[in-house]
C-alpha cells in the first residue's frame, strides 16, 4: 500500500527510521530492536540507503523482512548520486518483487574525497530527477522526499530551497519528511512558507532524541541543523553533572515535548529517527496519544 493512502487528517501517527547495521553479525540485535518497536504500531518504517548505494543490498533485505516478518509498511531510502537509471530500475524492480511499494527519494551525499574522479549521471543529479524517473518507471509506487526547515546546507537561500522541494512534489512525490530540528517554530514557519508556495502535500516533522553530545554535534555538523542556545546549555550542564545518561535524559524530555506539541498543533504525525535504539524510542512514544 502507498503510505500517502494511509495518511488521514483524523488519524495522527508515528513512523520510524532505521539504518542497516554495519555487519550481519549485528542483525539479530537489530531485529530484536525492530520487534520491540513494532509494538508502537508505526504507520510506516523507513530504512536508510548509503551514499551511492553502499548498503542497498542490506537495505533491500531489511525492508523486505520488516514488511513480511514484522507487518510494517516499509519505505526504502533511495539515493541517486553515483547511480545510473538502469541501477535505479533494478532496485525498483527488486522492491516490487519483494512487495515493498514506497521509496524515499534522495539525492544522497556527494563523495567526500576531493581527488575522486566522480561524474554524476546527467539524468540523476538531483532528487527531483530521481522522483521523475521513479514516477515514470512505476506510476503506482509511493514516493516521499526530504524537506529542510532550516534550509539545505547547499541551497543559496530559503526561496530556492523551497522551489526545489516544490519541484520534487510537482514531479510526482506524495509527501515530505523533514530533516531533524529542535525548535518547533522552525517547522511551523517551514509549513507556512510551503503552503504559500503552493505545496499542499503532507509535511511530516522528523524528530531526533539527543542521546549524546558527541553524536548530536557530528549530526548537526553534517545536516546544517541548529540547537537552541538554552537547550545546548542544558545538555552541557547535564554532561558535566551526570555524563551520557544525564544528557540522554535531557534530550529525551526535549524530544517528547517537541512531539507532543507538534501533534497538538495539528502535525499529521511524527517521524522518529531511531538511531536503532529501542528503549529511547519506546520512552519517547509512551503516552503520546493519550
Amino acid at each position: 500500500m502507498k503510505i500517502i493512502d494511509s495518511i488521514r487528517p483524523d488519524k495522527q501517527f508515528i513512523s520510524l527510521e532505521f539504518f542497516p547495521p554495519k555487519g550481519q553479525a549485528e542483525w539479530p540485535a537489530f531485529f530484536h530492536t525492530v520487534e520491540r518497536l513494532a509494538r508502537l504500531d508505526p504507520l510506516f518504517a523507513s530504512v536508510t540507503y548509503g551514499a551511492g548505494g553502499s548498503t542497498h543490498g542490506d537495505s533491500l533485505e531489511i525492508v523486505t523482512r520488516l514488511q513480511n516478518e514484522f507487518g510494517m509498511e516499509t519505505m526504502a531510502h533511495l539515493t541517486c548520486i553515483g547511480s545510473t537509471p538502469d541501477e535505479i530500475a533494478v532496485f525498483l524492480d527488486a522492491l516490487n518483487r519483494a512487495g515493498v511499494h514506497n521509496v524515499l527519494a534522495l539525492r544522497g551525499d556527494l563523495p567526500q574525497d576531493p581527488d575522486a574522479d566522480f561524474v554524476p549521471s546527467p539524468h540523476l543529479q538531483y532528487a527531483g530527477d530521481l522522483v521523475s524517473l521513479i514516477r515514470a518507471s512505476d506510476p503506482g509506487i509511493g514516493i516521499g522526499v526530504a524537506g529542510y526547515p532550516e534550509v539545505h546546507p547547499e541551497a543559496p537561500d530559503p526561496e530556492s530551497d523551497l522551489g526545489c522541494l516544490k519541484q520534487k512534489l510537482d514531479n510526482g512525490a506524495d509527501f515530505v519528511i523533514t530533516q531533524l530540528f529542535f525548535d518547533n517554530q522552525l517547522y511551523h514557519d517551514f509549513v507556512g512558507r510551503a503552503r504559500v508556495a503552493g505545496i499542499a502535500q503532507p509535511i511530516i516533522p522528523g524528530i531526533l532524541p539527543i542521546v549524546s553530545l558527541k553524536v548530536i554535534k557530528r549530526i548537526i555538523g553534517m545536516c546544517g541543523a541548529s540547537i537552541p542556545e538554552d537547550l545546548m546549555a542544558k545538555l552541557e550542564e547535564a554532561d558535566q553533572r551526570g555524563g551520557a545518561a544525564a544528557v540522554q535524559e535531557v534530550g529525551l524530555e526535549h524530544a517528547r515535548k517537541q512531539a507532543r506539541q507538534l501533534l497538538e498543533a495539528g502535525a499529521p504525525g511524527v517521524h522518529f529517527y531511531t538511531l536503532n535504539r529501542a528503549e529511547v524510542i519506546l520512552q519517547l512514544a509512551e503516552g503520546l496519544f493519550k
